[in-house]
């Protein structure tokens, strides 16, 4: 049986670094709040399956976080101890079955994104029942947090200022999971009424604290065995969509900026040398603030950014070629260089 599971995560964490088939009507040249609106209808589309809070969701926890290495138990979310220290709140795992209850015994279902912070309170059905949201949670540990909203921290899970950090091995995964909520559900589930942090240099309501979650901590193998569960038609108690951001977390960088987080298909922030009307753009990325042109040459510029508005312009000449762009916040965006004889466009990425 370990066996089993073990060639399961290496089949998932060997698919992870192919785009899935799942997302073929999804037009990737797009960027910015159009390739959120597009992947937010591939949700809505795929979601085929509305599991009831019980006993549907029970039953989908346990079908996906399970322990690979001991399937008797399930992982809890914001543990971090096998039980040696006399404080089970703070246990990893608990046995599949001793789920419901209000004792250290027992596990129960954590709404990573509350339900009351919701706008309005997420319920029982909906983004309340979605089981991508839904995780199990020592019971003692899962009244700790409350609707704590997340902040930064670090280490082992708990109260921060009165906030809540998930701890170091989970901070990902609640990122890739707000993600997802806000994307699929909109303004009913805000970040910046989950999370602290700020929201100034995103195209809406997504926070850099979240942006930078899913950069710190990568995409895990559990992650994945959950999303491919959810997306196979044959198991009982799954929604039939997946959570894009665990298949790639560069679509966060490509959708709202901020950290570059890591392109697991080696498409999304691929910036392959080019030559196009002689013109080659380098360093690309870029990690400081100028980016050259060569050969040097007349040239008028414009660079943009993922919602298409226009941030800097300027004219290149035969003895400057260099663009400075130390006024522009890290993410992705488009220059474009206008000759007499047309024009080009690249994609750049700054760090």
């Amino acid at each position: 049986m370990k066996q089993y599971y073990f060639l399961l995560l290496l089949l998932i964490s060997t698919l992870s670094f192919a785009q899935q088939p799942y997302y073929d009507s999804i037009d990737f040249s797009e960027t910015g709040l159009t390739l959120k609106g597009s992947l937010k209808t591939l949700m809505e589309d795929t979601h085929t399956n509305m599991l009831s809070y019980t006993p549907g969701v029970w039953n989908a926890l346990k079908a996906t976080d399970f322990n690979p290495n001991d399937t008797s138990n399930v992982i809890l979310i914001y543990g971090w101890e096998d039980g040696t220290d006399g404080d089970c709140t703070n246990d990893y795992q608990r046995g599949i079955n001793e789920n419901g209850g209000t004792n250290c015994s027992d596990w129960n279902r954590e709404h990573t994104y509350p339900r009351s912070l919701g706008t309005p309170n997420l319920g029982s059905t909906g983004p309340g029942a979605d089981a991508l949201m839904l995780r199990p949670s020592d019971v003692q540990r899962n009244a700790l947090r409350g609707n704590k909203k997340f902040a930064d921290g670090a280490g082992n899970s708990g109260v921060v200022d009165g906030n809540w950090y998930p701890g170091d091995e989970f901070k990902g995964d609640i990122a890739r999971i707000m993600m997802y909520m806000y994307m699929y559900y909109d303004d009913r589930c805000l970040p910046t009424n989950v999370g602290v942090g700020s929201n100034a240099d995103t195209p809406d309501d997504m926070i850099d604290l979240f942006l930078q979650w899913n950069v710190d901590d990568p995409v895990s193998d559990f992650e994945r065995m959950r999303n491919e569960y959810h997306d196979s038609s044959t198991n009982a108690n799954a929604q039939g969509n997946r959570n894009p951001f665990i298949d790639n977390p560069a679509l966060a960088t490509v959708i709202w900026g901020g950290p570059e987080a890591e392109d697991t298909w080696g498409t999304l922030l691929s910036v392959e040398e080019f030559t196009q009307n002689s013109f080659s753009i380098y360093p690309n990325p870029v990690k400081g603030d100028i980016i050259n042109v060569a050969p040097n040459s007349n040239a008028n510029y414009n660079v943009y950014n993922i919602l298409g508005k226009q941030v800097l312009n300027g004219q290149l000449t035969e003895s400057r070629n260099a663009i400075d762009i130390a006024n522009l916040a890290k993410g992705i965006y488009i220059l474009k260089l206008i000759t007499k004889t047309g024009e080009v466009s690249k994609k750049i990425i700054k760090q």
